[in-house]
């Protein structure tokens, strides 16, 4: 993160907000049960069932995806339109950025450094002997873990939550967008929509740039 004091704090999730792909969704592709992944992604960031359990149950799916497939699926990776001149708008302002993400670490560890981003969180997957068991190693990075990532952040770079911007699609994003000084509906579910302070239509994050402080 930069030196804090921060001027101001934003903070984004990853699966089709930083980045326009759904991860978990290119990684069940390698395993032949993408269709049956996307499913249960998408009624999870509808808020119909717990993301947690929802999550769990979709990373079983994984189990014996190779290692070596996370290549491919960097190579699948759409960064959002925008993504990389609101980043830059947040810097030349002396703000940091964030982004937290209940995907995983393994891919977002090669996307977040490369479009500037300044602190990342996310879960991560336990391998077996080169292939992915099927399982999350560690806490689960929920709603709640999102909006606890958001706090400590912006207490970290010494910047109140007042002048903090959450930016978010799907359910599991809406307690860190209600912590925020300004919660943003970007490429959202109709609930997400209904619940934010402000509601970006067109999916290009440089619409973002004029709510900066």
């Amino acid at each position: 993160m930069p030196v804090a004091p921060a001027r101001f704090l934003v903070v984004l999730d990853a699966d089709s907000t930083l980045i326009r792909n759904e991860v978990i969704e290119l990684i069940a592709d390698e395993a032949g049960r993408g269709a049956e992944v996307a499913a249960a992604t998408e009624a999870a960031m509808r808020g119909e069932v717990d993301f947690a359990s929802s999550l769990r149950s979709r990373v079983e799916a994984l189990e014996g995806v190779p290692v070596a497939a996370f290549a491919r699926v960097l190579a699948r990776i759409e960064p959002t339109p925008g993504v990389r001149e609101l980043i830059a708008a947040v810097h030349e302002r002396g703000g940091a950025v964030g982004v937290v993400s209940g995907g995983f670490h393994e891919i977002l560890d090669t996307v977040a450094p490369n479009l500037g981003v300044d602190v990342w969180r996310a879960n991560r997957l336990a391998t077996r002997d080169g292939v992915l068991s099927g399982t999350v190693d560690g806490a689960i990075v929920d709603a709640a873990g999102k909006a606890a990532a958001l706090r400590e952040w912006a207490d970290e770079n010494g910047v109140p939550l007042t002048r903090t911007l959450a930016i978010g699609d799907g359910a599991n994003d809406l307690e860190m967008m209600a912590v925020a000084g300004l919660g943003v509906a970007f490429n959202a579910k109709p609930a997400v929509r209904e619940r934010a302070d402000l509601v970006v239509g067109p999916v290009d994050l440089a619409e973002v740039i004029p709510l900066l402080p």
